[in-house]
């Protein structure tokens, strides 16, 4: 009747090894480290320069519990500050040599877990911490939609002029009004052709006739769908492009959030300095395209002569091999067309599946790709990305014939560096402008002092709540307290596994989560109380307790569970965390209230066939009967 089959025994061993294995690189806390990350667009990190790092700590003797390349950044972790502060001297004079003013990679110090190599080699993390635990600025930024859908505007107005040129469609000029495109006519069956054309080439445009006589207008506006698209599209250009960028601050696991329709949130952990957060996250970059100077001149330059008049010398480390700084290339100062005509920039495949990258410009920029390229077939193109007034080129393809608004960049390169250098061409600047409306900083000790306060909290908080089960329901509370144990084992270790970011709120959530965990266990040992009283004996008192209380607690778990949901769905920033960890611990807690528990009290009790009693506290009887049933086992 007690007994749980064995296959439901080693599912609970399972979730028990899994539940400490990746709950115990919370406990290891954090050790010095030295970040290397990647200082411009064009330069990457990868495991050539992991190998450099080795070499240069080999060389300079200073050892490093490991040195590993982890996403986008490569990390050494050291035993104490002295060695990661004279490992950052090292690391930085081996990658970036002289150069101060540009360096190719930022050397930052940082805090890394110290947790073992077996568990990380498990995939075992510890949770992040947010800003208000690690310390760190907060920045809530808002987007000038507005300028976006402007943007959008103008494109559009070239896009018409160019298009009724091109089919022989006579107007009498085109404006801006507002965010509206206005065409003007002379007769109505011109306007009528026009609306036939606009209309199929731009769907996402809602045309209006205006106007009588020779006065005759067609004003155009973006459709209430068109104006959403613009809206995400602009927000996660912003928001992949701040990815970008921070990455220079050396932060390990920067929040870079949507909010909104029209806010994004950035939240940097470990970084104090305010001024060069706002500096980098606000820097503007540009796209430019230039002929490359292939001459006789060009080429004497490259081997240290005068630069032809009016060239420029830039670097281009697009062929160049991992940890090289890449190849001096002149490039004529004539730009042709800049990032404000390039509307998209996606990684593909060309006719004969290689990779590729297809760009696809704006009407004003193919119109001058068109001719420029008709003109220098054969030729070189640079396409140039300037990040704090220095540019570098990102790639220099060969025009093999005429362009137009939509052309491919093709050559030896893998899916990899395709996806790349879209990237960098499409983000390389902001889609519309941001500017910072909330900010915060939190400094690392308020951030120390509310760890220690927060883990009091959860700490005491299930010390109380253990002694009270304890006393009042005996062994069967003891059963309980394990299960919450259970319960606090299991919500952490899936918040590690999620890499979920750990809050004051989400501190609070755990502690709110133990409150709640324990009353499933309070139902279950009142209804076997019930039973006892009732007269069932102990063994059917435990089945008939346990079958019976799970309604009660899976109605009252889930109505809990549609209100974590709803703060889930509609909450954001500290609400969200706190939502996130409530929702988990609901789940949780059902596991190990009722089934971890269960599982206890049948390894304890379900052996036994003739049991007379169980220690769960005073049975207390109704008045007739005996007065007080026997609360301990007998012998």
């Amino acid at each position: 009747m007690n007994r749980y089959p064995l296959w439901k025994y080693a599912l609970l061993l399972v979730a028990l090894l899994v539940g400490l294995i990746y709950t115990l690189p919370n406990l290891f806390g954090e050790a010095p480290a030295v970040q290397v990350s990647s200082a411009k667009a064009t330069v990457k990190v990868d495991d050539a320069v992991r190998q450099r790092v080795e070499q240069a700590l080999a060389e300079a003797k200073v050892n490093a519990d490991f040195v590993h390349l982890e996403g986008t950044s490569v990390r050494a972790r050291f035993n104490d500050t002295d060695s990661q502060m004279k490992a950052r001297d090292t690391i930085a004079r081996a990658l970036n040599g002289t150069e101060t003013e540009s360096p190719p990679y930022i050397v930052a110090l940082n805090l890394v877990s110290r947790s073992p190599q077996w568990l990380t080699s498990l995939g075992a993390y510890p949770m992040y911490l947010g800003l208000d635990l690690r310390g760190g600025v907060h920045f809530l930024m808002q987007v000038n939609m507005k300028a976006a859908l402007t943007k959008k505007a103008e494109s559009l107005s070239s896009d018409i002029r160019a298009l009724l040129r091109d089919r022989n469609i006579r107007h009498a000029g085109i404006a801006r009004d507002g965010d509206n495109v206005v065409i003007n006519f002379r007769d109505e069956p011109t306007r009528g052709q026009a609306l036939d054309v606009l209309r199929g080439q731009f769907p996402e445009v809602a045309w209006t006739s205006l106007g009588a006589g020779t006065e005759l207008r067609l004003s155009g506006t973006l459709t209430p769908a068109a104006v959403i698209a613009v809206q995400d599209a602009a927000i996660k250009q912003n928001i992949t492009t701040l990815h970008n960028r921070v990455n220079e601050l050396g932060v390990a696991e920067p929040v870079i959030l949507q909010q909104g329709r029209d806010r994004v949130v950035v939240q940097l952990p470990g970084v104090q300095d305010t001024a060069k957060a706002k500096d980098i996250i606000g820097r503007t970059a540009t796209l430019e395209m230039r002929l490359v100077d292939d001459s006789a001149e060009a080429q004497a330059a490259l081997g240290g002569g005068p630069l032809p008049f009016g060239t420029e010398r830039f670097i281009d480390s697009s062929h160049a091999r991992a940890g090289e700084p890449g190849y001096p290339i002149i490039v004529k100062r004539q730009v042709i067309v800049t990032g404000d005509n390039l509307n998209d920039a996606q990684p593909s495949f060309d006719e004969n599946q290689n990779p590729s990258v297809t760009l696809t410009m704006d009407a004003k920029g193919a119109r001058i790709m068109k001719e420029v390229s008709r003109e220098n077939i054969k030729k070189r193109m640079a396409i140039i990305l300037f990040e704090k007034g220095k540019g570098e080129v990102v790639t220099a393809p060969t025009i093999q014939s005429e362009l137009g608004n939509r052309f491919s960049i093709t050559g030896s390169m893998t899916p990899q560096q395709a996806s790349d250098t879209a990237l960098l061409l499409r983000a390389g600047s902001l889609a519309a402008p941001m500017e910072i409306i909330e900010e915060r900083t939190i400094g690392p000790s308020l951030g120390k002092e509310n760890i220690d306060k927060g883990i009091a909290s959860v700490t005491w908080g299930f010390v109380a709540v253990a002694i009270f089960m304890c006393l009042y329901y005996m062994i069967f509370g003891m059963f309980s307290a394990v299960a919450l144990a259970f319960n606090l084992l299991l919500l952490l270790a899936v918040l590690s596994m999620m890499q979920a970011t750990l809050s004051l709120p989400g501190i609070a959530a755990i502690a709110l989560v133990l409150g709640m965990a324990i009353d499933s266990n309070v139902l279950i040992n009142e209804r076997i109380r019930e039973e006892l009283r009732a007269g069932l004996a102990p063994q059917q008192a435990i089945h008939v307790g346990y079958d019976r209380a799970w309604a009660t607690i899976f109605d009252s778990n889930v109505t809990t569970l549609i209100a974590g949901i709803a703060l889930l769905a509609f909450g954001s920033g500290p609400i969200k965390g706190f939502a996130v960890v409530h929702c988990l611990g609901i789940v949780t807690s059902m596991i190990s209230s009722v089934m971890f528990s269960r599982a206890l009290v049948n390894l304890w009790y379900g052996r036994r066939k003739r049991l007379k009693s169980v220690s769960i506290g005073t049975v207390w009887k109704p008045a007739g009967e005996s007065d007080i049933a026997p609360t301990a086992e007998t012998p």
